[in-house]
């Protein structure tokens, strides 16, 4: 799906009204769902679907055991739970069903932050307190315990706070430490412990307004600002292949990142959370993040949002509702476990059929089984035939099995214009083969008849026919005036001459140009290409494009002409309207152009729609610059001064048509609500 450039944050407050209160209800197996399960279309818009997960059981401990502010956790191949106890100072060890294993580290640690468990069942512990890492084996015996680095690479200056680790199987450690914004540190074991450098280190942004600050502010001005430094990952993950992921608050788009061990970023989220508290890979390439208020994101290998459900707990202690999330870890049957750090708890969730189908459809599309995963997308597609995602896995399904017309079916429901353009090409490029030679004779055909009729035409005169009516057609006012529009397009200033001295000014051609303008930009906007639209499938918005049209240029005319009345200005309103419109007529010439290459260019070649586009506007522009000034008769100088003065008046009455707007709406308001006393009280006395 092609990524969105405009923001598609995906904040708090969409969700929030998705929590509502029942009562307080304990923690029980299959409670009821208590949130709302929401995804992104192709429009970006955020839309409810199904329910991806169901709040399955609360854990607050094992055994007898309960936690005390855990910190992190981390789910073994064999299923058991690694929670890091902070407040106890240990970790404990449980299995889902909530039974004791064992505790390890009790009187070593002093507040571990961070655990992680490797494929030969070693323990790895991130204690911030004690600024260390611990070593344990499967029985809980301390192996090796990593202090800060004695490499003068780390600094000097810096202390080492470890609060979030993983581990990948050459025992190299990724370890997040409290305000060290140089990135995550890197660990060998070799020799005691080794430091490798940081890595997948942020980058700061700064924006134009700091950096004119920065120039003109003096150094103890400058001392005084907030310095930009890069941001410290609140937390990481490491999947089967090694892939490090990292959750940063702040980073905005950046803020899930998918790194490669050269530390470079493989995705680019299209939808994230302000304040993100954990990350973990799933079991089909998918991944999670979870925000601190408790929503959870799930996501595909490429950074797509699937699904985001979960929420901030209202005070009910419902299942499935959290405070404070502190960490989340993925088991082997797909569960999710969301680690609660304010209320020492662990809330679980479970797939619904929904979910498992999209799993199983990633699982097999990304193996390159593209035809064993419709089977699962079809049934994605019975259950929510709306759900964008489905449609494009199925169009990009369709495209591997080479029906291209399918794909293009699917990838227009999904508005995936990558998987649309792809689709096109492939068609358009079966077209060409199968036509190309019929094409290419029938334009030697047409240069042939024209030929023909220019010969036949100087020896019989046989267009006179057709110059009689051009002719006659020039002594109607209203038709010379509308060819004069090309005369106008190519002679601007000769032009805007016939429109001052001339009698070209006409309010009729003016009316038509503006009905033909009107008419393009409401055909170009609806039934352009697909890769072009940007408006959404079936929405149709005529009269208010008709309106939005006439209130501009009747606006831009009037405001301009009193600009002019009171800069000396020569143009009445007839011409300064006439001007105006026949400055829209590269619009009217190169739009059809725009409309015909909209329905034959792939994603591509749509750099000749852009040029096209811009040649028009600019085009535009300068007749209108030239208009002003020749009618109107003024210098350079004065046409860019009015021009100004134009663009500010037009804005001042914007601004007054939107005050008037508010008021009228606030009295409209007001007087609906008397009468909707009036009439109560008139039917509570009946």
């Amino acid at each position: 799906m092609k990524r969105r450039k405009w923001a598609i944050t995906i904040a708090a407050g969409f969700l929030i009204a998705a929590v509502f209160a029942l009562g307080a209800g304990s923690c029980a197996v299959y409670a009821e769902t208590p949130y709302k399960t929401y995804t992104v279309d192709g429009y970006g818009r955020v839309r409810e679907t199904q329910t991806a997960y169901l709040a399955y059981e609360t854990l607050t401990g094992f055994g007898e055991e309960s936690f005390a502010e855990p910190g992190d956790m981390c789910i073994a191949e064999d299923g058991n739970i690694y929670v890091a106890d902070t407040g106890n100072a240990r970790v404990v060890v449980g299995n889902s069903e909530g039974e004791l294993v064992k505790i390890i580290g009790e009187e070593i640690l002093a507040a571990p932050k961070g655990v992680y468990v490797t494929d030969n069942r070693h323990v790895y512990v991130a204690d911030r307190d004690a600024e260390a890492v611990f070593e344990f084996d499967e029985e809980g015996d301390l192996l090796n315990r990593y202090a800060k680095p004695d490499s003068p690479l780390y600094g000097d200056a810096l202390s080492f706070q470890p609060i979030k680790i993983v581990v990948n199987d050459s025992g190299i450690m990724f370890i997040v430490c409290e305000s060290n914004t140089n990135g995550i540190v890197e660990i060998s074991p070799a020799n005691g412990g080794t430091f490798l450098g940081y890595f997948g280190t942020n980058y700061t942004s700064v924006n134009l307004q700091t950096i004119l600050y920065r120039i003109i502010l003096t150094d103890a001005q400058r001392a005084k600002m907030v310095s930009s430094i890069p941001a410290t990952p609140d937390n990481l993950a490491i999947d089967e292949k090694e892939l490090i992921y990292t959750v940063t608050r702040g980073d905005e788009y950046d803020t899930l990142k998918k790194l490669n061990m050269a530390g470079n970023n493989l995705i680019e989220a299209d939808a994230y959370d302000d304040v993100p508290a954990a990350v973990a890979a799933g079991n089909h390439d998918n991944i999670y993040v979870a925000s601190q208020q408790g929503y959870i994101y799930e996501y595909n290998s490429e950074g797509e949002l699937l699904y985001v459900f979960g929420g901030p707990d209202d005070g009910t202690q419902r299942v499935g509702l959290s405070t404070l999330v502190s960490a989340m870890q993925v088991d082997g049957r797909n569960r999710i476990y969301i680690l609660d750090s304010d209320m020492s708890q662990i809330q679980v969730y479970e797939p619904t059929e929904f979910t498992d189908l999209l799993h199983r459809a990633l699982y097999l599309y990304a193996n390159g089984r593209y035809t064993e995963s419709k089977e699962p997308l079809t049934g994605i597609l019975e259950m929510n035939s709306m759900f964008d995602y489905a449609n494009m896995a199925m169009g990009r399904v369709y495209y591997q099995e080479e029906n291209y017309e399918m794909a293009l079916t699917y990838a227009r429901l999904a508005k995936d214009y990558e998987g649309y353009s792809d689709a096109f090409w492939e068609i358009r490029n079966l077209w060409l083969k199968k036509n190309i030679v019929p094409f290419m004779a029938g334009i030697v055909f047409l240069w042939l008849l024209w030929k023909l009729i220019k010969a036949l035409d100087k020896k019989k005169h046989i267009l006179d026919g057709y110059r009689a009516w051009k002719e006659n057609s020039r002594k109607n006012t209203v038709l010379s005036n509308l060819f004069y529009v090309k005369y106008f397009m190519y002679h601007p200033i000769d032009g805007s001459y016939g429109i001052a001295r001339e009698g070209r000014a006409s309010y009729k051609a003016s009316h038509i140009l503006m009905v033909l303008f009107t008419g393009e930009y409401i055909i170009n906007k609806y039934l352009c290409g697909f890769l072009q639209k940007t408006i959404r499938e079936g929405r149709f918005e005529v009269f208010s494009d008709i309106g939005m049209i006439a209130v501009i240029m009747l606006g831009i005319t009037l405001c301009h002409y009193l600009v002019c009345t009171i800069n000396d200005g020569e143009g009445t309103i007839k011409k300064i309207y006439t001007y105006f419109t026949y400055s829209l007529a590269p619009y009217l010439f190169l739009t059809p152009i725009r409309f015909v290459l909209s329905h034959i260019l792939t994603d591509n070649e749509q750099f000749l729609i852009t040029m096209v586009k811009a040649a028009m506007y600019g085009w535009i522009l300068v007749l209108g610059v030239i208009a002003i000034k020749e009618v109107n008769n003024y210098t350079s100088g004065e046409t860019c001064k009015v021009i100004c003065l134009s663009i500010f008046t037009i804005l001042v009455m914007a601004l007054l048509l939107f005050i008037i707007y508010v008021l009228w709406a606030q009295v409209f308001e007001f007087i609906s609500a008397i009468v909707g006393e009036v009439v109560y009280r008139i039917g509570s006395r009946n």
